[in-house]
C-alpha cells in the first residue's frame, strides 16, 4: 500500500493528521541529514500500528510531500 504523506518540519509538537487520504505528519526534528525523515517513520509506525521496516519511502526524500510505502510482509 502506498500513501501520500505531507510532512511540516521542526514543529512545535510531533503528531499525524489524517485528512481525505492525505496523511500530515508534523515533526519536531529539522529537515537536515534525514532526521526528519527518521520521525515521520517513526510516527508513522505508531499511528498505524506496524513495525518501522515495514515502512519505506519512496519518492521525495528531500521533499515535503511523499509517497511512502508500508509493506504487508
Amino acid at each position: 500500500m502506498i500513501i501520500s504523506v505531507r510532512v511540516s518540519p521542526r514543529s512545535s509538537r510531533a503528531r499525524v493528521q489524517e485528512a481525505g487520504g492525505v496523511y500530515k505528519v508534523h515533526c519536531t526534528r529539522p529537515a537536515v541529514d534525514g532526521q526528519a525523515n527518521e520521525q515521520v517513520i517513526e510516527l508513522l509506525a505508531d499511528y498505524l500500528n506496524v513495525k518501522k521496516y515495514r515502512i519505506r519511502i519512496v519518492r521525495g526524500a528531500t521533499s515535503k510531500t511523499k509517497f511512502v510505502e508500508i509493506s504487508d510482509a
